[in-house]
């Protein structure tokens, strides 16, 4: 018998992301899951009134109803009406209340990226990147009242390149749980499968991230971590640094190197924050040459 679902979330995984191709509900579409309902929340900063969420705009296409409710208790007459099986979560933005976690015999299915118990919260990729992770992963569980505390299903591993920013972290993490999500999920909803719960000690919390934070710190900073900062503080916070005679630049890339290069930062552990590209404030991003170029009389 075909299982209704209801999807919650907007995908977004990580702050700062400007534009995603909705993969996991286009994938669960293109799976033939019956999808009686989407549940988006506007995040980002992104009013209603600028524009269309990339997954309201996906559902649009396919005639799938899109609810945009302050709280999810405000849809919760709307949610028993659409009598649905499950939920698939991803990125919804917004607590979700026993109530209605409670609506769904076979429970809300959430996928979090990272290896829980390891960086519960709302920037767990980033999170991987500025700790120095070499490996991070995906995690498919069955949703709690405690944040990203719930009994998981499965799990997946993805290894972190020493260039990998979020996005392109974000990009593999999304691949890997869509993958792991269409393969589990038929013994999900027929129960053939038990999550197991968590092991508390090992947990961890990321954090949300503010504008603060994207001030580098010659002080406060080695060079490896304003570099991974850089990748992991892209779209949002961003890397603010003032270079020479108070010109301040947000940089988008950079490499640690142990001397001097064409433009170059030096940091707490005596190494360099080498600057490839940049944007200077109010300008965009260009090529460290080509801001040399333009800014050599003022630097």
């Amino acid at each position: 018998m075909t299982k209704n679902l209801i999807f919650f979330g907007n995908e977004r995984l990580v702050s700062g992301l400007k534009h995603t191709n909705t993969p996991i509900l286009r994938r669960l579409i293109q799976a033939n899951y019956n999808i009686v309902a989407v549940v988006a929340s506007h995040t980002d900063g992104t009013s209603r009134k600028n524009r269309q969420l990339e997954i309201q705009e996906l559902a649009n296409e396919h005639n799938i109803p899109v609810l945009l409710p302050n709280e999810p208790l405000d849809i919760f007459d709307k949610l028993v009406k659409l009598d649905a099986d499950a939920a698939i979560l991803v990125a919804y933005g917004r607590i979700i209340p026993k109530k209605i976690i409670d609506l769904f015999p076979k429970g809300i299915i959430n996928l979090h990226p990272s290896l829980l118990p390891k960086y519960r919260g709302s920037t767990p990729i980033e999170s991987a990147i500025l700790n120095g992770d070499n490996t991070t992963g995906i995690s498919i569980m069955k949703l709690s009242e405690e944040m990203d505390a719930g009994p998981v299903y499965s799990q997946s591993t993805v290894d972190i390149l020493p260039n990998d920013t979020k996005f392109s972290l974000y990009d593999k993490l999304v691949d890997s749980g869509t993958d792991l999500l269409l393969q589990i999920l038929p013994s999900i909803l027929d129960g053939s499968i038990v999550p197991k719960s968590q092991d508390i000690a090992g947990g961890s919390y990321s954090r949300l991230l503010s504008k603060t934070d994207g001030r580098l710190d010659t002080i406060m900073h080695t060079a490896s971590q304003a570099e991974r900062r850089v990748r992991a503080h892209l779209g949002f916070p961003q890397s603010h640094i003032e270079l020479s005679h108070g010109v301040n630049v947000i940089i988008t890339s950079a490499h640690v190197s142990d001397n001097p290069e064409q433009l170059s930062v030096k940091f707490s552990d005596g190494k360099y924050l080498s600057i490839d590209s940049l944007k200077p404030i109010g300008k965009k991003e260009m090529p460290v040459k080509a801001f040399l170029a333009g800014y050599k009389d003022k630097l």
